[in-house]
């Protein structure tokens, strides 16, 4: 699967590298028009997480946006390098040092790989005409070192402590979301995720349970979702990894008895497309202002409407009334849910469609390198 790209996008109006000069083509990158003399090709590197491999199997939200862009780009004749783990999986060309996701091995110490692995990066960064950092805020510390522009796409301030090192970059900044932006930084956009639809079967006969699917951790507030179920007699399915311990423990296993509450783990692939596309309704309670949430945009796709809390980015993504509901908390959620389920999941699905395709995403990143490289 992977493979070197042979046919490169090109910013129009630049000179030609190398002796000769290529024929203007009709390129997405720089939207060549056909009366340009000439036109250079254009090199990305696209800095991915080590986290998890990219794709991910299971959970690896930025590792799927990675990987949905660098095969977006190489679809498109971008020469793009993808740096990933070494057993990623790629249309781009693949470079890396770590030879697999540090959250699968306990023997690889996360701090150092993803160091080594940026700096690995920034060693070719004068191969590339633009780094496009996905790998928060370590890279952004060595972005001096950057021997081309940095574009750093933030996939969320997880703590306020790494504001520091946006702050004293020399990085370029998209956002995930409106909601997501600072006042303490200026943005050149917002690209909202996208999704490869074909993987996300629009299902009209859903089943009778709900689902709520994401990190099982306060932020992702699954207790809610919990006693969202039981107040409507309904059974739910748990999915996605334990990342808080004691409150699994406390607040999520006493209530998981195999039948009205069912802990699937941490589902991927076919198994995630099954439970999406079956669900009556994703819930999506939440305890933190969320930068995006792609299992959203997933359920969308497959026609499940939502019920989501009123914050963070779902004011974008739900289409309140059409998609999903947006509630302020559990009592709102209860009397929302039988309306939710009775919209319409074609047009559900026919809306996420239009809004959150990944060749949407990719058609968005091109223009911000365009306008990226024309400063």
């Amino acid at each position: 699967m992977i493979r070197a790209t042979t046919q490169p996008y090109a910013l129009s109006g630049q000179p030609a590298r190398g002796p000769g000069r290529r024929p203007v083509g009709r390129g997405r990158l720089g939207l060549l028009r056909e009366h340009d003399a000439v036109e250079a090709p254009v090199r990305i590197a696209l800095l991915g997480p080590i986290a998890w491999r990219t794709p991910p199997r299971a959970y690896g939200p930025w590792e799927l946006v990675v990987s949905l862009l660098a095969d977006g780009l190489a679809e498109r004749g971008v020469d793009v390098t993808l740096f990933a783990t070494l057993d990623s999986l790629t249309s781009a060309t693949l470079e890396g040092v770590c030879p697999r996701p540090y959250n699968e091995d306990p023997e690889l110490d996360g701090r150092v790989w993803e160091a080594l692995h940026t700096g690995h990066c920034l060693s070719r960064s004068g191969d590339f005409d633009i780094v496009h950092n996905h790998m928060d805020w370590l890279p952004l510390t060595m972005s001096h070192m950057c021997l081309s522009r940095m574009l750093t796409t933030i996939h969320g301030f997880g703590d306020r402590r790494i504001m520091p090192a946006y702050q004293r970059a020399a990085s370029a900044f998209v956002s995930i979301s409106d909601a997501d932006r600072t006042s303490e930084l200026q943005y050149l956009a917002t690209v909202h995720h996208g999704i490869e639809m074909s993987q996300w079967p629009y299902e009209p006969v859903p089943g009778d349970a709900l689902v709520v699917l994401g990190r099982i951790h306060p932020d992702k507030a699954t207790a809610d979702a919990i006693e969202i179920a039981r107040r409507v007699g309904r059974v739910l399915l748990i999915c996605g990894p334990v990342q808080d311990q004691r409150y699994y423990t406390d607040l999520v296993a006493p209530h998981v008895d195999g039948e009205r509450v069912r802990y699937l783990g941490n589902i991927g692939g076919e198994e995630r497309r099954r439970v999406l596309s079956r669900a009556a309704a994703l819930l999506h309670p939440l305890g933190f202002d969320e930068p995006f949430g792609l299992s959203v945009i997933e359920a969308m796709a497959c026609g499940t409407p939502v019920v989501g809390y009123r914050r963070g980015a779902l004011p974008e993504t739900v289409d309140n009334g059409v998609t999903g509901m947006l509630v302020d908390g559990i009592d709102a959620a209860v009397v929302a849910l039988p309306d939710a389920m009775a919209l319409d999941r074609a047009r559900i699905a026919a809306v996420a469609r239009e809004r959150f395709s990944s060749a949407r995403m990719v058609d968005q990143y091109l223009e911000v390198y365009e306008r990226l490289l024309a400063t």
